[in-house]
């Protein structure tokens, strides 16, 4: 990360994270939810510690983006694409903060929050946000459709990636729409098609322009 604010900002959201789940934690009772099936009733219960596996995941994850683009053998392919990157390690962030939240109200007021619907937009404005950014992600070993053949070639790399992006672009539209589906069974299905179709579909074409010498 390369904007200072930004790198700041990359910590500072996690540790928050971590302190509302420190202080929230001695109210909690012994046993918690962590999970919930397809209409959002609770589907397991766990000790309340296991609370800190997912919300000092930030933490971490807040470190391995300040190391990979330092460790990466393409690193200075980064400088190319750092407001992305700046911009995708924050949304990260939020979106940690955002299901640790999630995971708090429901454990202190079960029901409040609609989590199917939640959950399914969350992904979807995700999906919105690689999507319009994804192209903008020069070669590099350890973010974007990283196939072989993407990585031996500039250009099959800007294409699998262009497509790419629209591909995740379109699924997070589709997936908005399909939350407010009755069936959260048929959203699980969208949702389950929408990562397919937007992970394979790229993935074969960077393969077939492969075959075409891309």
């Amino acid at each position: 990360m390369k904007n200072p604010k930004l790198r700041i900002l990359n910590y500072v959201i996690p540790l928050i994270t971590l302190l509302v789940s420190i202080v929230c934690y001695f109210r909690l009772p012994d046993q918690i939810t962590l999970s919930w099936d397809l209409n959002g009733a609770a589907s397991s219960y766990e000790a309340k510690w296991h609370l800190f596996l997912m919300s000092g995941m930030g933490l971490v994850i807040a470190i391995l983006f300040d190391i990979l683009p330092h460790v990466d053998p393409r690193k200075k392919n980064y400088s190319k694409f750092e407001h992305f990157y700046d911009q995708f390690c924050i949304f990260m962030q939020l979106f940690l903060f955002g299901m640790t939240s999630i995971t708090l109200v429901e454990n202190f007021r079960p029901g409040t929050v609609n989590i199917p619907l939640v959950i399914t937009i969350a992904i979807g404005i995700l999906f919105l946000f690689i999507g319009n950014e994804l192209p903008k992600v020069k070669s590099n070993f350890f973010m974007g459709i990283r196939t072989p053949w993407a990585l031996c070639s500039e250009e099959n790399w800007r294409r699998t990636h262009r497509l790419g992006g629209k591909c995740f672009f379109t699924a997070g539209i589709i997936l908005i729409l399909a939350a407010f589906l009755p069936s959260q069974k048929l959203v699980f299905g969208i949702m389950f098609a929408m990562i397919m179709v937007a992970s394979l579909v790229p993935t074969l074409m960077s393969y077939l322009w492969y075959r075409k010498g891309i």
